[in-house]
């Protein structure tokens, strides 16, 4: 058998070499896709609304500036909330369950003014119960971030905002504070530290 016929031979054997044939995309598909793009942009355009930021939680970005103080030196502790407390402590004060502890009703905020001034200034991590529940998480330190004036303006307002009646606190007060623990480093200790100065 010459080499020509066993080439032949061999190539007989094979499968044919696959080719892209001359078909359409069907009919049917092509009207599911275009069905599905015209219902998106309907969707789209009949959902839009550019509705003021009054119909949402009633809040707009001028609530999120915190106030340079004024001529009399008054800082808004509202303001300061919204814009430090507010995520984690919600706009009631309520927190979340289980997750972050509550301000209202809370005896660590209506308990000794130095005692929420300190939680404020260096923050507190681990354990913590409020209102006999336990909590385990991190609160931040605001020391290095928040005058004396802004830390007594934000202490102030959650010691007498949600149902809350405590006393406000000044600034000479929180000054007071900040120098007495001036060497605490790291943030308190939940219930561990914090129920040694109650």
């Amino acid at each position: 058998m010459s080499d020509r016929s066993k080439k032949i031979e061999a190539q007989q054997r094979e499968m044919p070499e696959p080719y892209e044939g001359n078909r359409p995309i069907p009919w049917l598909v092509i009207t599911i896709v275009g069905a599905l793009f015209l219902f998106a942009i309907a969707y789209i355009w009949a959902t839009y609304q550019n509705n003021p930021p009054s119909y949402g939680d009633r809040r707009t970005a001028a609530d999120f500036k915190v106030a340079a103080p004024g001529a009399g030196g008054a800082v808004d502790g509202g303001q300061l909330y919204t814009a430090q407390c507010l995520a984690c402590h919600q706009a009631t004060g309520q927190g979340l369950p289980g997750v972050f502890p509550p301000l209202a009703g809370s005896e660590w905020v209506t308990g000794k003014e130095s005692l929420v001034i300190q939680i404020v200034l260096h923050g507190v991590t681990g354990d913590l119960t409020v209102k006999g529940t336990h909590y385990n998480g991190l609160m931040p330190t605001f020391k290095d971030k928040l005058s004396d004036a802004e830390i007594a303006a934000v202490v102030s307002h959650i010691r007498t905002s949600f149902g809350n009646s405590a006393s406000k606190v000044d600034a000479a007060t929180v000054k007071a504070e900040r120098e007495a623990t001036a060497t605490h480093l790291q943030p308190w200790s939940g219930d561990a530290e914090l129920q040694e100065m109650r």
